[in-house]
């Protein structure tokens, strides 16, 4: 493995961008270079061909031309102004050619080396040759008296001085180019400090490791997971908590406070263990500060929640079955003893009263409750109350048949109902009363639970459905105003409704619509 592979990603990238920003300043050095040169080049010719213009222009030069011998006025003239100009040669010479001036005095008289044919039809033009002083950018310009060309001027620039006058621009370019280089490595220096702080000087192998593990683990966890933005914006959601809260594909960026439990999540306030209810679930919340913005964590706690409202009714079971045993117990040796002293009228007649006085009871609830749930919790509930001084009485006009909702959801209605009726109840001054009655009228389900405490008033019925709401003022966190909260989940899931009257008594009615019944085998 080469020592380059076990580079971090921040090392790679440096030396990436060092070696492209390089190549770029390297590239438009040579641009410039190039640019520089042609330039110059056009510049040689530029002041040629203005140099021949105003020899071809001067009277003397025009003169010259009509005299017997013009060299000799020419050829002065003409060494004047090569020296004046700096430029390499100034020739002027006949339409055939022949030479009248140049700085070479031997080649006086001689064809000029070039092409004068443009020159000849009246038109001006520059070129590059190689004549009797080398290489050279001249240009050539017709002399024109009355219309007619009596007579050619050359003026050139040697390509050794062009290329003289380029080279003294190259240190500057080589300057320019080197700060170029200087301030790109220095930029991306920078860039690269940044980034590795970033990366935490990790390769881009342990940085795919990690993310494959991280992607794994994310969407492999049972709990939901919500990273927030310190705007309270969603940055990332995995699968979990798109399913507990029912969340859309396109979640990833929006505000919190759009989602369910959104206007808890959307205070940004750190929350642990906490309940919360959804339309259908039963959350366990968990909130963190992290990085400057939030980690949520969602558990599904609805089957939890289910199963320790069945196990309280177990419960409740227990205890009552505990206290009639006790009860039986006393009536038992009650009625050993009256037997004893010889009185078995009055044992018969005490020990049949209990019993048709609890057999009435059972008839009762049987008679008007088809679902065996629900007559097992409204009997296991009367005993309860009883055990706290409460009568709780089922309205003999009651009907509820079998099937008309699922019996999880009737317990969890039911039994909060009356957990908090009794409760109360017992709270307010005696007599201590709960009225349980249930009838089906125009295609619902009508509960109705009805207390003899002191009531709801107008601020305490809109809240009573919230969670963590609760009249009770025990310590006890867990389950704390949870009951209602439940009651309102399940009617919900069934799409009923509750009202909630509390002038003398608190009286919650359940409206459960038929078409949300459960077929049973």
């Amino acid at each position: 493995m080469s020592r380059a592979r076990e580079w971090s990603l921040a090392r790679q990238l440096f030396a990436l961008q060092i070696t492209v920003v390089t190549v770029v300043v390297a590239a438009g050095l040579g641009a410039a270079v190039a640019q520089a040169e042609h330039s110059t080049e056009d510049g040689a010719e530029s002041r040629a061909l203005s140099i021949a213009h105003a020899v071809a222009a001067t009277p003397e030069v025009r003169d010259a031309l009509s005299s017997p011998n013009p060299t000799t006025v020419l050829q002065p003239h003409a060494e004047a102004v090569r020296t004046a100009t700096g430029t390499d040669f100034v020739v002027v010479m006949t339409t055939a050619g022949i030479r009248y001036t140049h700085p070479d005095t031997t080649q006086i008289g001689k064809k000029f080396l070039g092409h004068i044919d443009v020159a000849l039809r009246g038109a001006d033009f520059t070129e590059t040759y190689t004549g009797t002083l080398g290489p050279s950018v001249r240009a050539v310009v017709p002399i024109t008296i009355g219309g007619t060309v009596r007579g050619l001027v050359s003026v050139g620039i040697k390509r050794s001085a062009i290329d003289r006058s380029l080279q003294g621009q190259l240190p500057v370019l080589a300057l320019a180019g080197g700060l170029a280089l200087l301030v790109a490595a220095a930029g991306t220096w920078l860039v690269n400090r940044r980034l590795r702080r970033q990366t935490h000087d990790l390769g881009p192998r342990e940085l795919s490791r990690m993310y494959a593990y991280y992607d794994a683990v994310l969407h492999a966890v049972h709990e939901g997971l919500l990273l927030l933005d310190a705007q309270g914006r969603v940055q990332l959601v995995n699968d979990e908590a798109r399913r507990l809260l029912g969340l859309p594909a396109d979640v990833v960026g929006r505000p919190v406070t759009d989602l369910p439990l959104g206007a808890s999540l959307g205070k940004g306030e750190e929350q642990t263990d906490e309940l919360h209810l959804t339309g259908d679930r039963v959350l366990v919340v968990n909130q963190r500060a992290a990085g400057g913005g939030s980690v949520v964590t969602l558990r599904d706690h609805t089957d939890l929640q289910a199963l320790t409202g069945e196990l309280d009714s177990v419960r409740g079971f227990a205890e009552s079955l505990r206290s009639a045993a006790h009860e039986a117990a006393n009536r038992l040796h009650t009625v050993v003893s009256l037997i004893g002293l010889g009185r078995v009228a009055d044992a018969v007649e005490f020990a049949t009263g209990e019993l048709a006085l609890s057999q009435q009871l059972a008839d009762r609830v049987v008679e008007a409750v088809e679902e065996p749930v629900l007559v097992a919790l409204l009997l296991g509930k009367v005993a309860q109350a009883s055990e706290r001084g409460v009568e709780l009485v089922l309205d003999p006009e009651s009907a509820v048949p079998s099937g008309i909702a699922d019996p999880r959801d009737l317990v969890t209605i039911v039994g909060n109902l009356i957990d908090n009726a009794v409760d109360a109840a017992v709270a307010a001054p005696p007599p201590r009363r709960v009225e349980v009655a249930a009838w089906v009228a125009e295609e619902e389900l009508v509960l109705e639970v009805a207390d003899s405490g002191t009531g709801l008033d107008a601020e305490q019925v809109e809240q009573a459905f919230a969670r963590g709401w609760s009249t009770k003022t025990d310590e006890r966190l867990i389950g704390r105003g949870l009951g209602l909260a439940l009651v309102g989940q399940a009617v919900h899931r069934h799409g009923g409704t509750i009202d909630v009257t509390g002038d003398a008594g608190a009286v919650f009615t359940v409206r459960l619509p038929m078409r949300a019944r459960v077929t049973t085998p």
